[in-house]
C-alpha cells in the first residue's frame, strides 16, 4: 500500500509536464501487459494520470484466459472457472504458441501438458485449436480476443474509446512472434503504437522515479524478472545524453540495455506443474485411482498446486486439499517447502545462469550494478537465494514487481501518442537475435557465398541501416537470416525457430545500369535500406541504385532543366538530412548506418560541389550528380508465413460473429433481468397501502393477476424466450403500473413542491414591501423602480396565491387514485413565472446607480443640472466615493495636478474597514 502511495505521488510529479501541455483533442492510450498467465492494462487519459485499469472485479490484474461454452463467452477469472469443470473450452498460457510452427518444441510440450486440446497443423503451418466439429482457432485469433477485452476494460472504465496502444512482448521473441503479435492487435481493432520489451518497460519504470539521479556519470541497474512461462534478466545503463532535435540540441536522460540473459522455459508454472506431479504421485500412493485420465481431476490439481507454490514461498508447509478430486473422494497432503526446493533443485542453478549472461553480454559493465526484482516468481526463496550467490549482494524491491512493466510501458504510450507531453526519456534497446544478409557473387567461374552482418549481438535500436552490393550487373537475390548466435545457450537454440527470415529478389538491376553509363559516370552500386523499428522488427524499406556524374558548369547548363526538376522531386519526396555518398566510399558490400533516410522509391538527384585541387583555379569547378534509380524488390517470407489479407479477414469475421452473439446475450439477459426485477418490484409496491389507495380495486387486482402470470412465465418457460418477448411484456407492464405510480410520485412530492412555492411567495412579499421605498413618489433620490414595476410584481404575487389556494382545495377534494388536478411540475411553471419577475427587478436594483448633480455654464451664470446615471464599471467605486459629488467637483477645479498623488484607495466588496471617509 505504502509502495502504490508513494508511486502516485511521484507519478504526479512526472506526469506534471503531461497534464499541463496536453491537447483538449487528445485520446486516452493504454499498456497492455501480456503475459503467459495475467494481463494487466494501464492508461493515460487527458486530465487523468497513469495508472491501472481494474477489471470488472475491480481487480488489477485478469488471467490471460479465454472460454468459450454453449456460445458463451468468459473471461479472466469466469473463464477460469468454465476451465476446471471444462478444460477443453478454455484457452491459456497462449503467448507459448504465439508465431510458432506447429513443429515447434513448445508447441509440442504444450500438447504434452494439456493433451485434452485437440491441436493440429494450419494451412501456414502453425497450431490451430478444434474447438468443434464446426470452429477452430489460431492463437492469433485468441490472444486477440484477450486484447479486445483488455481493451473494453480500459473504454468502460474511462468512458472513451480506445484505439492505440503499447503492448510489452518478451524480449527473445524473434521476429515472427512479433509480427504475429501485432496481427493479433489488429484482429482485436487496436494500433499497436509500438512492441516494448517487457524488462525494458521495467527499466523505464524504475528510471522515471529516479530522473534526477541520472548525469552523465553513468550507473546500471541489473533486472531480474522471473514470471510464470520464462526468466530474463537485462543489465541497463542510465547516463545524460545530447540531442539534436528540430536543431536544437538538448541534454536528455537515456536508458540504454547493454546486456540480457534469459530462459525461455524457466518460470513459476514449471514449478507448478512439478507440485502438480508430486501431488499425483501421493493420490496414487494412496490408491485414489488413475487421476490422469480426468482432465477435469488434472484441472483442480493443476489450481491446488498454484495455491500450494504461493503458500510455501511464505510458509515451510502446508496442506493441499481438494474435495471430491476422482469419483466423490477428497485429497488431503501436507506439502514442505524443503519437498518443494527438492523437486525443483535443477532450476535454481538456471537462474544464476541467466543473470551471468546478462552481465556478460554487457561487457562486464554489470559490476556493482543494482539488483531490482521483478514478476511474480521472483518471491520464491529459493530464486532469492540463487541471485544472492549469483551477485554477491541482496536484491532490492523498490518496484511493484506485478505493475512495473504496465506503467512503464504506459509512460512510452504517452511519450509516442498524439496530444502527450512527457518529459523526456530517450530508450535504447538490444537487438538478441543477431541479422545478416547472405548472396552470392560470381569470382573466377565459381559462385562464393558472402556473409555481411546487418545487426551483430546487443545492437542498439531503433536504427536504420544500409548494405551495398557493387559487383552485381544484372537481377539477383539476397537472404536475410539469423546468424552469430554464439552467445546464446544451445538450449535456447531450438527455440529460436528456422533461421531463414526472408528471401529478396531484385529486378531491373542490368536496366537501371545501363541507363546511367558514361566516362563521367561512377556506379556506387545497388544499396538496401533496413530499418528495424522500435518494435524490433526488421523492414526492407528500399532498394536503389546509385551512381555519381560528374559535370563541368557547360554541361550543368544544358541539364539545368533537368537538375531542377530532379530538386524538385528530392525536396518532395526525399530527405532534408540526404547528402551525396563520400567519394572515398569503400568497394565492399558492408552494411552502413544512417544512409539515405528516404524511403521512397522516386529518381532523387542532388548536386553538390567538389574542389578538383589539380585544375588552376581559372578552370570551371566540377560538380557531382548523384543519381538515384529504383529497384524492383520481391520480399518473400521463408520461416512462418505471416496471415494474408483473406486469412485475416476470415479471422476478423469470425471474431465479429462471437461478439455479436455476446452482444445479443447481454442484450438478452440484460431484458431478462429487467423485467424480472420490475415484476419483483411491482409486486412489493401493491401490495403497498399507499401506492394501492392510487389505484382503483379493478386496476390493483389486475396488476397482480399479471404480475404472478408472468413470475410462473419467467420460471417455468420464460428463460428460453426471445429478448424481443421480454422487452413486450415488461413495456405491457409498465403500461398497467405507470398510472398509479405517476400518481403516488405526484402525492409524495406535492407537498415540498407547495412548501417551496410558499416559500417565494412569502420571499416575494418581503421584496415588494422593500421596493415600494424605492419609487420616485417614495423616494426620488432612489427611484428604482418604476410603480409599473412594481404593480406588476403585486399582481403575479397576488395572481400566484390565489392559484396555490385555489388548487390545493381542489386537489384536496379528490381521492387519490382520481386523476391529479395540481401537478408538480404546474408548480414549477408558476415558480417560473414568479422568479422571472423577481429576477428583473433584482437585477435592476444591483445595477442602479444615484444621479450626479452637474455645473453648467449659460450665459455667464452656473446652474446645477442633474447628470444620467452612468454606465456600471468592471470594478465598482466604494459607497463613500459615491455620495461625495462635492468633493469630486472640487477636485476638477484644481488647475495644477500631483503626478506622485496616489489615487484614493477603493474597498473590495464585503471588506470592512473603520475609516469609511476617503
Amino acid at each position: 500500500m505504502n509502495l502504490n502511495i508513494k508511486m502516485f505521488g511521484v507519478l504526479s510529479v512526472v506526469l506534471l509536464p503531461l497534464l499541463l501541455s496536453q491537447h483538449t483533442d487528445a485520446a486516452a492510450v493504454i499498456s497492455i501487459d501480456f503475459g503467459s498467465e495475467w494481463m494487466k492494462i494501464g492508461i493515460v487519459s487527458p486530465g487523468v494520470p497513469m495508472e491501472i485499469v481494474l477489471n470488472k472485479e475491480s481487480k488489477r490484474k485478469t488471467p490471460a484466459v479465454v472460454a468459450i461454452r454453449d456460445d458463451v463467452r468468459t473471461f479472466g477469472e469466469d473463464a477460469v472457472t468454465v476451465g476446471v469443470k471444462f478444460p477443453k473450452k478454455s484457452y491459456k498460457y497462449l503467448l507459448d504458441l504465439l508465431g510458432k510452427p506447429f513443429d515447434h518444441p513448445m508447441v509440442q510440450a504444450y500438447s504434452a501438458r494439456y493433451p485434452y486440446y485437440e491441436i493440429v497443423e494450419s494451412e501456414r503451418g502453425t497450431p490451430l485449436f478444434i474447438h468443434d466439429e464446426n470452429t477452430k482457432f489460431s492463437p492469433e485469433e485468441l490472444v486477440a480476443q484477450l486484447l479486445a477485452k483488455a481493451k473494453d476494460f480500459s473504454e468502460l472504465s474511462h468512458g472513451q474509446p480506445i484505439t492505440e496502444c503499447v503492448i510489452t512482448v518478451p524480449g527473445y521473441f524473434n521476429q515472427a512472434e512479433r509480427r504475429a503479435m501485432k496481427d493479433a492487435a489488429a484482429l482485436a481493432g487496436l494500433n499497436v503504437l509500438q512492441l516494448i520489451n517487457d524488462y525494458t518497460g521495467i527499466a523505464i519504470n524504475y528510471g522515471i522515479f529516479r530522473r534526477k539521479e541520472i548525469n552523465e556519470t553513468a550507473w546500471h541497474a541489473l533486472f531480474f524478472d522471473m514470471g510464470a512461462a520464462s526468466t530474463k534478466a537485462a543489465l541497463v545503463e542510465y547516463k545524460t545524453v545530447k540531442i539534436k532535435d528540430k536543431g536544437y540540441v538538448e541534454t536528455v536522460p537515456q536508458l540504454q540495455v547493454l546486456g540480457v540473459g534469459f530462459d525461455r522455459t524457466l518460470g513459476g508454472h514449471e514449478m507448478t506443474l512439478r507440485l502438480r506431479e508430486h501431488l499425483i504421485k501421493a493420490w496414487e500412493a494412496n490408491g485414489g485411482g488413475d487421476v490422469r485420465a480426468s482432465p477435469r481431476a488434472m484441472e483442480k490439481l493443476l489450481r491446488e498446486a498454484e495455491r500450494l507454490k504461493i503458500v510455501l514461498s511464505a510458509n515451510t508447509e502446508h496442506y493441499a486439499q481438494i474435495e471430491s478430486l476422482l469419483d466423490d473422494k477428497d485429497f488431503k497432503q501436507l506439502v514442505t517447502r524443503v519437498e518443494f526446493e527438492e523437486l525443483c533443485a535443477d532450476l535454481w542453478p538456471r537462474v544464476s545462469g541467466v543473470v551471468q549472461r546478462a552481465i556478460a553480454a554487457g561487457g562486464g559493465a554489470g559490476s556493482g550494478a543494482r539488483l531490482i526484482l521483478a514478476g511474480g516468481g521472483s518471491r520464491v526463496p529459493a530464486a532469492i537465494n540463487a541471485l544472492k550467490e549469483a551477485v554477491g549482494h541482496d536484491p532490492a524491491r523498490s518496484i511493484n514487481a506485478d505493475e512495473a512493466a504496465t506503467m512503464g510501458a504506459v509512460y512510452r504510450a504517452a511519450s509516442l501518442a498524439t496530444g502527450y507531453k512527457v518529459a523526456p526519456l530517450n530508450v535504447r534497446d538490444a537487438v538478441l537475435l543477431p541479422i545478416q544478409v547472405t548472396f552470392t557473387r560470381h569470382v573466377d567461374g565459381n559462385d562464393k557465398l558472402i556473409k555481411r552482418t546487418l545487426f551483430g549481438p546487443m545492437n542498439p535500436y531503433p536504427q536504420k541501416k544500409v548494405i551495398t552490393f557493387n559487383k552485381h550487373t544484372d537481377d539477383f537475390d539476397f537472404h536475410v537470416n539469423y546468424a552469430e548466435l554464439d552467445h546464446i545457450p544451445s538450449t535456447e537454440l531450438q527455440y529460436v525457430g528456422s533461421l531463414n527470415l526472408s528471401q529478396v529478389v531484385l529486378s531491373g538491376v542490368g536496366a537501371a545500369l545501363s541507363k546511367h553509363t558514361g566516362d563521367n559516370i561512377e556506379h556506387k552500386g545497388i544499396k538496401a535500406h533496413f530499418n528495424m523499428d522500435d518494435s524490433g522488427v526488421l523492414n526492407l524499406v528500399n532498394v536503389e541504385f546509385v551512381a555519381e556524374k560528374t559535370v563541368t558548369e557547360e554541361d550543368d547548363d544544358k541539364d539545368s532543366t533537368l537538375s531542377k526538376i530532379g530538386s524538385t522531386i528530392s525536396k518532395l519526396f526525399g530527405s532534408d538530412s540526404e547528402t551525396p555518398e563520400k567519394a572515398d566510399e569503400k568497394a565492399e558490400e558492408k552494411p552502413q548506418e544512417g544512409e539515405a533516410k528516404n524511403d521512397t522509391k522516386k529518381v532523387n538527384e542532388t548536386v553538390s560541389e567538389k574542389q578538383n585541387a589539380t585544375d588552376p583555379e581559372s578552370k570551371p569547378k566540377p560538380k557531382i550528380v548523384v543519381l538515384k534509380e529504383p529497384i524492383k524488390s520481391d520480399e518473400q517470407v521463408v520461416n512462418l508465413q505471416p496471415l494474408t489479407p483473406e486469412q485475416f479477414k476470415s479471422s476478423k469475421s469470425k471474431i465479429a460473429e462471437l461478439n455479436a452473439i455476446d452482444k445479443k446475450r447481454v442484450e438478452r439477459e440484460t431484458a431478462l433481468n429487467n423485467l424480472e426485477a420490475f415484476v419483483v418490484d411491482a409486486q412489493m409496491k401493491i401490495d403497498m397501502e399507499e401506492y394501492a389507495e392510487c389505484g382503483t380495486p379493478e386496476q390493483i387486482e389486475e396488476i397482480r393477476k399479471i404480475c404472478s402470470e408472468t413470475s410462473e412465465w419467467l420460471y417455468e418457460d420464460g428463460y428460453e424466450a426471445a429478448t424481443e418477448l421480454f422487452e413486450e411484456k415488461l413495456a405491457s407492464l409498465k403500461d398497467k403500473t405507470n398510472p398509479i405510480f405517476y400518481k403516488h410520485w405526484e402525492h409524495r412530492e406535492r407537498p415540498d413542491a407547495v412548501a417551496a412555492v410558499r416559500n417565494m411567495l412569502n420571499s416575494s412579499k418581503e421584496f415588494l414591501k422593500m421596493a415600494k421605498n424605492f419609487t420616485k413618489e417614495v423616494n426620488p433620490d432612489k427611484d428604482i423602480f418604476t410603480d409599473v414595476e412594481i404593480g406588476t410584481l403585486e399582481k403575479k404575487i397576488v395572481e400566484t396565491e390565489k392559484w396555490v389556494d385555489k388548487s390545493i382545495q381542489e386537489q384536496d377534494a379528490l381521492k387519490k387514485n382520481d386523476d391529479i388536478k395540481l401537478t408538480v411540475e404546474s408548480i414549477r411553471e408558476k415558480m417560473a413565472l414568479l422568479d422571472r419577475e423577481m429576477k428583473y427587478l433584482l437585477n435592476k436594483m444591483k445595477i442602479w446607480r444615484p444621479k450626479k448633480p452637474v455645473k453648467k455654464e449659460t450665459d455667464n451664470k452656473t446652474e446645477e443640472t442633474v447628470a444620467e446615471p452612468e454606465p456600471e464599471a468592471k470594478d465598482e467605486k466604494s459607497e463613500t466615493q459615491e455620495e461625495a459629488p462635492e468633493k469630486v467637483e472640487q477636485d476638477k477645479d484644481n488647475e495644477v495636478e500631483d503626478e506622485n498623488t496616489e489615487p484614493p484607495l477603493q474597498l473590495s466588496d464585503g471588506q470592512d474597514d473603520e475609516h469609511s471617509e476617503l
